[in-house]
């Protein structure tokens, strides 16, 4: 019977807080438990002087957690699901998720302007090559800087003048009680998310069957179907957790709906499109999109992008 779980973690503001989120949800259902969180450093805490390009190494922000999980220094590792590469680290690994939270981007300003009141002169800050496809998409004039840090990083360097503006997700700023920063959220028509994006993963060894027995209680079969999906596109596309593709998937009246999106890194060429299936159908609707994109012509992206 297990009395204690270990909880790998990075160890910042926003991954503790969706440690101890985990943490609570497992008391919830497990009272007994004795729950601990064990901080761990990866590669993309320790280098903060290197742009978040689209040849990061894969798990550059979750490889050390999933090692320390292999190896039995922890039971369990939290991720935020869009860190989390699409190839399995291990077969040894599986995981279950949570039901996700808000999936949008969102438009942070010094001076309270939205968007549209951007132009060149003013200085927005983000490491997501998917977010600055889609913004140049919007307005190619506008100027689009790298910036490295966590939540309370980043804001505090646009308080203090070094950008005007900021996009981040939605799910972090809320979950960090940071909205007041916030002018505007995207929809995905405006900006399409990162496949994953709101979700938490709650990793852990397959064969451990009676920790999966505790941990079934957190999951969320809606959120694992169309995050799965999601993640399906990307995969099918080659694409990774910092590559310029957005995705999300909803269901809605016993229909299974996805829209995603592949861009050039320049914002000027887009092909988007959305598909939706009936509940009952089990064909994967995130392959089959990313198939669709690429019959029409995502190809010619996908080749100069480098992610065949």
């Amino acid at each position: 019977m297990i009395k204690s779980i270990k909880i790998g973690t990075r160890s910042s503001k926003l991954a503790l807080y969706q440690s101890n989120l985990v943490k609570d949800k497992l008391l919830g259902s497990s009272p007994n438990l004795k729950i601990s969180l064990v901080e761990i450093k990866t590669k993309g805490d320790k280098i903060q002087d290197r742009n978040l390009n689209r040849n990061i190494d894969k798990g550059f922000f979750v490889k050390e957690i999933q090692e320390h999980l292999l190896d039995d220094q922890i039971d369990i590792a939290v991720h935020s699901l869009k860190d989390l590469p699409v190839e399995n680290y291990s077969d040894d690994i599986t995981s279950v998720i949570l039901k996700r939270a808000n999936h949008s981007d969102v438009f942070l300003s010094r001076d309270k302007k939205k968007l549209s009141d951007f132009d060149h002169s003013l200085r927005i800050g983000t490491s997501s090559l998917r977010r600055k496809a889609q913004l140049l998409n919007f307005n190619s004039t506008l100027k689009i800087d790298d910036i490295r840090g966590n939540v309370d990083t980043r804001i505090s360097k646009m308080v203090d003048g070094e950008y005007d503006g900021l996009v981040m997700a939605a799910a972090g700023i809320e979950r960090l009680g940071l909205e007041d920063y916030i002018t505007e959220y995207f929809d995905t028509e405006q900006m399409l998310p990162a496949p994953g994006q709101g979700a938490i993963s709650v990793e852990f060894k397959k064969k451990n069957s009676e920790l999966f027995d505790i941990l079934k209680n957190i999951n969320d079969n809606e959120t694992g179907l169309c995050t799965y999906y999601e993640r399906s596109f990307m995969n099918e596309l080659g694409g990774g957790c910092n590559s310029p593709i957005g995705a999300y998937s909803f269901i809605s009246d016993k229909k299974k709906i996805i829209t995603g999106s592949i861009l050039s890194l320049d914002g000027s060429q887009v092909y988007k499109h959305s598909l939706e299936k009936d509940i009952s159908n089990d064909i994967n609707i995130g392959k089959l999109l990313a198939e669709k994109l690429i019959k029409s012509g995502a190809n010619k992206i996908i080749k100069n992008l480098n992610i065949e």
